[in-house]
């Protein structure tokens, strides 16, 4: 009496391969996509939350506080690429840098595959002792690994409000850049 052979012939191994290759085809760039847009998403967020946890801290002290781009989550770096992260800190003598004796309020760490900058001019959001944003509207553009045509504008109005603008072609152009 024989024995039932149990197992896969060489043609059903390939074409089960060739199968599972089509479909990661067609699954991996909707992942990716979803998972660029999910990065873009955890940047708004934490750029909101910072914006409203320096207006809250800036009343409740009575004192100003400042937000800026940081790469080591101590101190400011000048610039308007906002990417590598950002701290808040309470700025008790205004001079728009963080002293030592300054208290860091909130660190942002950078957020992969997203980018974000502020119009070149505006590389601080100050908030009055009232909770109030010092200055003008700033403007920040974001983009993530999706391209320039999924690129945001936000902006940030001087009751520290966020609300999304139109998008600029020079300023995505240099957000949009990994």
């Amino acid at each position: 009496m024989s024995r039932p052979i149990h197992g896969f012939t060489l043609i059903e191994l390939i074409l089960g391969l060739a199968t599972a290759g089509i479909l990661a085809g067609i699954a991996l760039p909707a992942f990716l996509s979803a998972r660029y847009a999910g990065d873009s998403a955890a940047m708004q967020a934490a750029l909101l939350s910072s914006l409203m946890q320096s207006s809250h801290k800036a009343a409740l002290h009575g004192t100003r506080t400042t937000l800026c781009p940081s790469h080591d989550g101590i101190r400011c770096t000048p610039s308007f690429d906002w990417s590598k992260g950002w701290i808040g800190f309470l700025d008790s003598n205004a001079n728009r840098e963080r002293e030592p004796d300054e208290g860091v309020i909130l660190r942002q760490t950078e957020v992969e595959n997203a980018r974000l900058i502020s119009s070149s001019g505006r590389t601080r959001i100050v908030f009055q002792g009232n909770g109030g944003n010092a200055g003008s509207n700033a403007t920040f553009t974001l983009c993530d690994r999706r391209g320039a045509d999924k690129a945001q504008t936000l902006v940030v109005s001087n009751t520290g409000n966020l609300r999304r603008g139109v998008p600029d072609a020079e300023r995505t152009a240099l957000a949009c850049v990994f």
